[in-house]
């Protein structure tokens, strides 16, 4: 072969190759067409006797999913014998059912492969079960047992009772969950929510009280069942009537949830621990989910703190000063009564009125500046990008959809989400950030080391309290 064709045989194989890459764009050329998404639909079913069913298929694996939730939670429970449901849920999951006693009842479970638990909250007693689509008869046929026959075994009750009261022990030496339950404790006084169970409440409950709770409020017409996974969902409803059909309607009582008394005058709470940080929280009441603020509050908190690197805290807090590895803040929108406003950090002993001081002077700029358009447009990207990922789960879908109807959320919450978050200005967080953000009348709570010090009202410009270590 002479040289001339061997040259033009490399040009004939190189040549694609070097157009193929002319032809690449750059970066800034790429173009994306706009995300479209709409919000899954999830059918809903109820039975005769009042059970509402959230049903979600999806035949990707051979499993399902059960989340169920009982319409009362700790919000009723008397202030004398605090932890009443956390108590009943651990004992109705540990306390067999049925002909089962707690060890025939756990092997039951472990024989199917199959995952049961049970949880406690503010309004509601949620269980949760997982199994093979093989073994989904039997399956709910022990949660049918759970919810109509619990047995509160003797042994069991007192077993969970005495996991609590190490647990209420050992939370003293936890700082930021100290912090937490003082907060709440300060801003809600007496009322349930600002409750925190104690070694004298728990001791106080006895296995009646259980069984009076799950006489009063274990009903069909007060379950609420969401079900994702492999099963066809005429099918699924005719297998829950024949296991839970013949359980009867039944009237009964709604919980009562006490009214909010008004705020408390805040008050800056101090607690010595010997910890290398001392966790600082700055908090008030919030909204309820019905708030015309709430989109705006939203925005508003992902700039100060709610964003990550994103938020005005972190930069200005740890990027710019280096006082912290974390800081942050959340608007709780209350689901039935008025969540929290909290903004959080772990310092330096000697840095913690450096650092209150930053993150006072980050809400009053928030108050009395505009954001800038970046921010905004960062904030609502953001925003409208994780809702959206949050329907990637089928369970998760199904029991949004469950959880949104407990609480009365408006039918067109989820579809109207991100227009509502896409539409919010400058002036509606600036607004919003006046109107909720009360940055120099916010409790302050401090624990970390020597902060059992006397300390002057003058500190922080607010009265000085302790804190009671023992719970």
């Amino acid at each position: 072969m002479s040289l001339r064709i061997l040259v033009l045989l490399l040009i004939a194989l190189l040549l694609p190759a070097c157009v193929g890459q002319r032809l690449q764009p750059r970066p800034d050329q790429i173009t994306s067409s706009p995300l479209t998404f709409a919000v899954p639909k999830v059918e809903q079913r109820v039975l005769d006797n009042g059970m509402r069913l959230y049903l979600n298929p999806d035949h990707e694996l051979p499993l399902i999913n059960f989340s169920l939730m009982i319409g009362a939670g700790s919000i009723g429970e008397p202030a004398a014998k605090s932890g009443l449901v956390q108590l009943y849920a651990a004992a109705l999951r540990s306390g067999g059912a049925g002909l089962l006693s707690p060890q025939a009842f756990d092997d039951k479970l472990e024989g199917i492969a199959a995952d049961l638990s049970v949880s406690s909250g503010s309004y509601s007693v949620s269980c949760g079960l997982s199994l093979h689509r093989a073994d989904l008869e039997s399956g709910l046929a022990v949660l049918s047992d759970l919810l109509r026959r619990p047995r509160f075994d003797k042994g069991r009750v007192e077993l969970a009772r005495r996991q609590m009261l190490e647990g209420i022990r050992r939370q003293n030496d936890e700082p930021g969950v100290l912090a937490q339950w003082q907060l709440r404790r300060a801003l809600y006084g007496d009322h349930p929510l600002g409750r925190t169970p104690s070694l004298d409440s728990v001791e106080a409950i006895d296995r009646q009280d259980l069984l009076d709770f799950h006489r009063r409020y274990v009903l069909p017409n007060n379950l609420w069942l969401a079900v994702s996974g492999d099963f066809d969902p005429t099918e699924m409803e005719l297998l829950l009537d024949r296991l839970f059909g013949d359980w009867p309607l039944q009237p009964f009582e709604l919980q009562n949830i006490p009214p909010l008394t008004a705020p408390l005058e805040p008050v800056v709470l101090a607690l010595s621990k010997e910890v290398p940080q001392t966790t600082v929280l700055l908090g008030q009441r919030g909204i309820t989910k019905d708030h015309p603020d709430l989109y705006a509050l939203r925005v508003m908190n992902f700039i100060l703190g709610g964003g990550g690197f994103n938020s005005r805290l972190m930069r200005e807090v740890r990027s710019n000063r280096g006082l912290a590895y974390s800081v942050y803040s959340y608007f709780q929108a209350g689901r039935r009564l008025p969540g929290l406003f909290v903004a959080g950090c772990e310092t330096r002993t000697a840095t913690v009125d450096e650092v209150v001081a930053l993150m006072r002077a980050e809400m009053r700029r928030i108050s009395e500046e505009p954001v800038s358009d970046e921010e905004l447009e960062v904030a609502r990207e953001s925003l409208i990008k994780s809702f959206v990922f949050a329907f990637e789960d089928p369970h998760e879908i199904v029991s949004q959809a469950m959880r949104l109807d407990f609480y009365g959320y408006a039918e067109d919450y989820l579809q109207g989400y991100r227009d509502r978050l896409a539409a919010v200005t400058s002036d509606d967080v600036l607004g919003a950030a006046r109107r909720h953000l009360q940055w120099d009348r916010q409790t302050i709570v401090l624990v970390g080391e020597h902060m059992d010090q006397e300390q002057s009202s003058e500190r922080f410009g607010l009265p000085v309290a302790g804190l009671p270590e023992e719970n």
